[in-house]
């Protein structure tokens, strides 16, 4: 059951990434002037919120059953062990609150504001992420 989750968490990751990514592109064309947001955009951003919760709950049951979570003096001298049980869910914690933000940002018809909180979040992500070039965290593509 772990590897199933943990691999439907890494392959739900990059249907996150394409959804924020749309939509800072898409809130990025409202930066200039206060044009309010169309409902598509409105529906895609409600898409992002959707994905980013659902990837959010997986997280969570696998913080609980990882064994790269550990609770122990040895945790933050081991930057598996850290990363895993504190920098990875942490900062994607934080992005996850930024995520909702710019959904309600979408909603209220602020374009401006919904460009920057999805792009500080997709910043956010990106550094979060144990990407398979960070060899320590043993990270994999899927």
């Amino acid at each position: 059951m772990y590897q199933a989750l943990l691999h439907s968490h890494s392959g739900i990751r990059w249907i996150v990434l394409v959804l924020i990514i749309v939509n800072v592109i898409n809130a990025a064309g409202f930066l200039s002037g206060n044009k309010t947001f169309p409902a598509k955009d409105k529906k895609l951003s409600l898409f992002a919120l959707i994905f980013t919760h659902l990837q959010a709950v997986l997280g969570l049951v696998l913080y609980w059953m990882s064994p790269k979570v550990e609770f122990s003096s040895e945790t933050m001298s081991n930057s598996m062990l850290r990363f895993f049980t504190m920098e990875h869910t942490l900062m994607m914690l934080i992005a996850i609150v930024l995520v909702t933000i710019g959904n309600s940002m979408a909603k209220a018809g602020n374009g401006k504001r919904v460009f920057w909180y999805y792009f500080i979040a997709l910043i956010i992500i990106l550094a979060a992420i144990p990407w398979p070039f960070r060899e320590a965290l043993g990270g994999g593509w899927i």
